[in-house]
């Protein structure tokens, strides 16, 4: 019941069930997932897209956790697949549960990064030494934490994105796109800025 609830409400329509393979052993039966999302027939999940496997998986566990909410959650780039609609969703969805559990999610997007309440990194500032970065969020209302920390200061009135595009000395661009690579390097992915 939670699934089909759940599942309606990720996808905002549609249907799903979970079927046991064996109905006569029900402790090593299998489990298959029909779904159909809004406008689509009813099929299993292999035949679905990967953003609707996603989500479907995603409907699962938070159905799942309905019934017994865990302590922790870590999420490895579920949201990887997703488009910017779901990605809303998947964030709604998760906002709902994160007061019964504490989500670790591995994650490239800036929306999910977004919701976050403390940030993890790597970066890589000298050649072949990895370091670790934190940052841990707080609302500007709220007062010092025990850390020492200070409230974060107001937005400023002009965007940021007026001094990104700004010209850069070359030396300092060239700074950026070496930091950029290395960090690439290390973490075994392509590098996100050029020169």
């Amino acid at each position: 019941d939670n699934f089909r609830l759940m599942f309606t409400e990720v996808f905002g329509g549609g249907k799903a069930d979970l079927i046991l393979t064996d109905e006569n052993d029900v402790l090593e039966s299998g489990i298959e997932i029909v779904a159909r999302p809004p406008g689509k027939q009813l099929q299993t999940i292999s035949l679905l897209s990967g953003g609707e496997q996603t989500m479907t998986a995603v409907s699962l566990l938070f159905s799942i956790y309905q019934v017994k909410p865990s302590p922790f959650c870590v999420l490895d780039e579920l949201d990887a697949p997703l488009d910017e609609s779901n990605i809303n969703r998947f964030i709604r969805v998760l906002q709902r549960f994160i007061n019964h559990s504490q989500f670790i999610v591995i994650t490239h997007n800036k929306r999910t990064i977004g919701m976050a309440d403390v940030l993890y990194g790597v970066t890589m500032e000298e050649h072949g030494i990895s370091k670790i970065v934190s940052v841990k969020f707080h609302k500007a209302t709220e007062p010092m934490t025990e850390t020492g920390t200070t409230p974060l200061e107001t937005p400023m009135a002009a965007p940021v994105d007026a001094e990104e595009d700004a010209p850069h000395q070359r030396n300092e661009t060239l700074e950026i796109a070496v930091v950029a690579n290395a960090a690439a390097s290390a973490l075994g992915t392509r590098p996100t800025a050029s020169v």
